[in-house]
């Protein structure tokens, strides 16, 4: 059987799917380096899920089985371009496959966007889900309003996670410090802004009525913003989801206000065209959609834009700035209109931000027969074996964490967890991580 050595760059569901449809394959024997600069894998499943949602997070007991067999190594602690380059690795592997993600903000391009006080949706996410190089500073939870700007389902968790109540936050897998940061904050009222109507929102109906069960806040939704229209009719008989997530719009809107002690504001049909303050953010200027004159001053301390993500560029790897994604044909790595031999990419770096565990696993299914196609045109894999490129990360000094690294920082934050009866709470900086590792830093 034929020889092949992939390595695959990110550890999140693409990547991972990616390696596991590779070392399925009969026809090759198929062995996969997967490069993560985390010291954890998983990406956004650990990172950008919302610690509330532990049944989406079980896809993690699936994903660490592709790492159980002897085929498939986890190299953590690794930055591609900076502990090893990417023409470096296309040197020691078959084939190079780009899974790396979406970790830059889109941005709304309004002016004000700058000020103290607008900060990217993912910058909380990250912060509260643990991730070690989070910049979010709790600091900015001052004044008794917040503005999350977007209708997906990222906005709906920002949504939920500043009104979630202590008790259900130690339900989860959250820090400590952030469950402290999050009982103390003042905010008392959390806007949901929407530049379109309801019809028109991206969060699923799963993650409306997830918010609509909070324990402490009361939701909030103007019955004028659900008045029927003629477009609102016509998506409501093309999509029975639009109809049903409507519906439950309808139903909260209707019921009385419990008198909570926080509140979730749901403002469809509003446009931001510009935040205000000087040294920082006194307030946002909103639109209506429908009637750009008519124009609303929704004083706020605190706007977390979350309109979507983009990729990033990568030395030795081409990249389309228009769309913030790699250029590809087929999944193989394009430049100049040429494929780029032996170089592929999946997941987010690929399409966009977008699409669900399914659509990963697909992607990655696509990647993979692009990969084995092309190798089945070669005579003979030619990447150099494992101990090439562990005496060259060792030469840099580089710190890897392996799989029985991460099973270590598994183990240690169980323990953190098991006094109070969480199943876990996260380590939730780079140290502390590398020395539940067992590693010196």
């Amino acid at each position: 059987m034929r020889a092949l050595r992939v390595a695959v760059v990110g550890s999140g569901p693409a990547g991972v799917f990616c390696a596991e449809t590779l070392t399925e394959d009969p026809g090759f024997e198929v062995d996969v380096d997967v490069f993560e600069r985390l010291p954890t894998p998983f990406g956004l499943v650990r990172y950008g899920v919302a610690p509330d949602h532990q049944k989406i997070k079980s896809i993690i007991a699936s994903l660490s089985e592709v790492f159980e067999t002897p085929k498939v190594r986890f190299l953590g602690n690794i930055t591609v371009g900076t502990d090893i380059t990417v023409d470096e690795l296309r040197s020691h592997y078959d084939a190079v496959v780009i899974a790396y993600g979406a970790p830059l903000d889109r941005r709304l391009g309004v002016p004000g966007e700058q000020l103290p006080g607008v900060i990217a949706a993912r910058n909380f996410v990250s912060w509260y889900s643990g991730h070690p190089d989070a910049s979010f500073d709790p600091a900015a939870l001052t004044g008794e309003r917040a503005a999350v700007i977007g209708v997906g389902n990222v906005a709906l968790d920002v949504a939920r996670m500043l009104v979630r109540t202590p008790d259900e936050l130690r339900r989860t897998d959250v820090p400590e410090h952030v469950v402290e940061a999050l009982d103390g904050h003042p905010v008392r009222e959390v806007c949901v802004i929407g530049r379109r109507g309801p019809e028109h929102a991206k969060f699923t109906h799963k993650e409306l009525l997830e918010l609509a069960g909070v324990e402490g806040a009361d939701i909030v939704v103007d019955p004028e913003d659900l008045r029927p229209t003629e477009e609102r009719r016509a998506a409501v008989a093309a999509r029975p989801a639009t109809a049903r997530l409507l519906s439950t719009l309808e139903k909260i809107a209707a019921r009385p206000p419990a008198h909570r002690s926080r509140t979730v504001r749901f403002l469809f049909d509003r446009t931001p065209v510009g935040f205000l303050g000087e040294a920082s953010l006194t307030g946002v200027s909103l639109a209506h959609t429908s009637d750009p004159s008519r124009v609303e001053v929704l004083p706020t301390e605190l706007v977390l834009p979350a309109v979507g993500y983009r990729s990033a560029p990568l030395a030795g790897v081409p990249f389309d700035e228009a769309s913030g994604t790699v250029p590809h044909t087929d999944s193989r790595v394009i430049a100049g209109g040429t494929a780029v031999p032996g170089l592929y990419v999946v997941g987010w770096a690929k399409r966009g931000p977008s699409g669900v565990i399914g659509t990963n696993r697909l992607c990655a299914s696509e990647t993979a027969a692009a990969v084995l196609a092309d190798a089945a045109e070669r005579e003979g894999g030619t990447g150099r074996g494992p101990d090439a490129v562990d005496d060259l990360l060792r030469s840099r000094g580089a710190v890897v964490v392996d799989w029985k690294g991460w099973l270590a920082i598994e183990a240690t934050e169980a323990a953190l967890g098991s006094p109070n009866g969480r199943g876990r709470v996260k380590l939730h900086d780079r140290t502390g991580l590398l020395t539940a590792a067992g590693l010196s830093v």
